[in-house]
């Protein structure tokens, strides 16, 4: 191949005359392209780096995303078991502790140190990897916390309820119908009236059971009352003493009479849909010193705390009210 010969027009001499490169023309020249090519390869690395993963940081990424869902799904757990651990609390103190004239146990008992820790409410998403790890593990620790403090208190329900064993056979403490047969029309609180179409409070309970499903009482007592109400249709009052009565109407029959002594588990009467009904049910109330309770806290001989928990959700939703 030929040597490039570069050539410059003279304008004193009016000719073309031949241009020799120096060293130091050289050394410019292959200087300008060496930093050109370093600006380039600079320029197309951080294309690279930016735009394209390598498979070890996309392997990374995934591992990210999933450990993220994970969290997620780990504190959608912890949440209902909060709310689970929180029914039984307010069970512990409006219910059990009421029933056994304790006084409810206090926020610092219950916390035992924690108490003024406050769940942070804006949300996982919006929390990085090590403040997310960081926020659950707080609120496992608080609700370890709350776990410990509530079988503390169940330990003082139940040396208390040793010592009162008669009175506990009285208190009414289990389903009015057999488990099995169970089924929650309608839950205590504000329902609609299926017959006026207005919003009333439902001092009691409805279980929907086919005609003639056996009634049984939910604690020891005397049968204060055995006959047909208007409205009611065929009722049935027990005193269990201790301030506690429980009553059931709409029944197809009566196999008990006023003044009869009563065991828990006794039959007393069958389902039926005597009275203002709209089907075959069972309304059932329990009243302690004249003021109407929610019998679903009444179930705890029947209930473990699972099961009362998914008792408490039913009779949250079931709004059909039979009565």
């Amino acid at each position: 191949m030929a040597k490039e010969i570069l050539y410059k027009y003279n304008p004193e001499t009016d000719n073309f005359e031949r241009v020799y490169k120096t060293v130091g023309s050289r050394i410019t020249l292959w200087a300008k392209i060496g930093g050109l090519s370093f600006f380039f390869g600079i320029i197309i690395f951080l294309l690279v780096f930016y735009c394209f993963d390598s498979p070890t940081e996309e392997n990374l990424r995934e591992e990210n995303r999933e450990l993220r869902t994970q969290y997620k799904i780990l504190n959608r757990r912890i949440e209902n078991s909060q709310k689970v651990l929180e029914r039984l609390i307010e069970r512990d103190d409006n219910f059990y502790r009421v029933m056994m004239q304790m006084e409810p146990m206090s926020q610092s008992q219950r916390l035992a140190g924690l108490e003024k820790e406050t769940r942070y409410s804006g949300g996982v998403d919006k929390l990085n990897d090590a403040a997310l790890v960081s926020e659950l593990d707080r609120r496992m620790n608080l609700m370890e916390k709350q776990i410990f403090s509530q079988v503390q208190s169940y330990e003082q329900l139940r040396e208390r309820m040793g010592k009162e064993r008669e009175k506990m056979s009285h208190i009414p403490s289990i389903m009015p119908i057999n488990p099995s047969s169970f089924s929650l029309a309608s839950g205590y609180g504000y329902r609609r009236d299926p017959i006026s179409g207005h919003s009333k409070y439902h001092e009691g309970i409805d279980i929907a059971a086919s005609t003639g499903t056996p009634v049984i009482s939910t604690g020891d007592g005397i049968v204060e009352l055995a006959e047909r109400k208007a409205g009611a249709g065929n009722c049935i009052e027990i005193n269990h003493d201790y301030n506690y009565k429980s009553t059931y109407s709409h029944l197809s029959e009566i196999l008990v009479a006023p003044g009869q002594v009563i065991k828990r588990g006794q039959i007393i009467g069958k389902v039926g849909s005597s009275g203002v009904s709209t089907g075959p049910h069972l309304h059932y109330e329990v009243r302690f010193k004249g003021e109407a309770q929610n019998p679903v806290n009444y179930f705890f001989k029947d209930l473990g705390p699972k099961e009362f928990a998914e008792m408490m959700q039913k009779a949250d939703n079931a709004g059909h009210l039979m009565d």
